[in-house]
């Protein structure tokens, strides 16, 4: 993967590297020393707003879908909601809540609080940035799971990085003329 960033930073010197991922350390541990801005996947996101719209509203379905529709939203388009979103979670009186609900609660601020540099949404839109990592997600499952997570699979490093760049060229097209005219112009070693 590093090898792969490294190619397209020498093709493409001016670009603004974006990384996105969810909120696991280990992809912001890889990532960061490779990217220039920082997103936080927005579909993880408002799981997260939706736990919190559970534990505000319960089984008052209709409130609870007009606060997370709204904060969706807003988390979405207004500059500095992430901010604003923190700051209305903590005020909450959570004094007659179940401990359930006030971790939920609690959880989703701690969230907030620790991405809240990679939430500036309104700001991704704006630029035309992707703000979700579906696309990749369906590309790794597409790409990697299918091919090497079969029944019975065992893979050693070399194997599957093998298997892994043979697989890439077949369902990338330019990519697999692109082998072909190497092979032709300099032959296979």
């Amino acid at each position: 993967m590093e090898q792969e960033i490294e190619h397209i930073r020498k093709l493409y010197p001016k670009a603004k590297m974006i990384g996105i991922a969810d909120g696991a350390k280990t992809n912001w541990d890889f990532l960061g020393p490779h990217v220039d801005e920082q997103i936080l996947d927005f579909y993880h996101v408002t799981e997260y707003l939706s736990q919190a719209s559970d534990a505000i509203y319960g089984d008052r379905q209709q409130q609870r879908k007009e606060w997370l529709d709204g904060h969706c939203s807003a988390l979405k388009h207004a500059p500095d909601a992430a901010t604003q979103i923190i700051l209305e979670l903590g005020d909450i009186d959570t004094g007659r809540w179940s401990s359930k609900r006030k971790e939920q609660l609690t959880e989703t601020i701690r969230y907030f609080r620790n991405h809240q540099h990679q939430m500036h949404y309104a700001r991704y839109t704006d630029a035309g940035w992707p703000i979700g990592s579906g696309i990749t997600e369906s590309a790794c499952k597409t790409l990697i799971k299918q091919r090497l997570c079969r029944s019975g699979m065992r893979w050693k490093q070399k194997g599957a990085r093998t298997i892994l760049s043979l697989r890439a060229l077949v369902l990338t097209p330019q990519r697999w003329s692109q082998f072909w005219k190497k092979i032709d112009q300099y032959g296979f070693s």
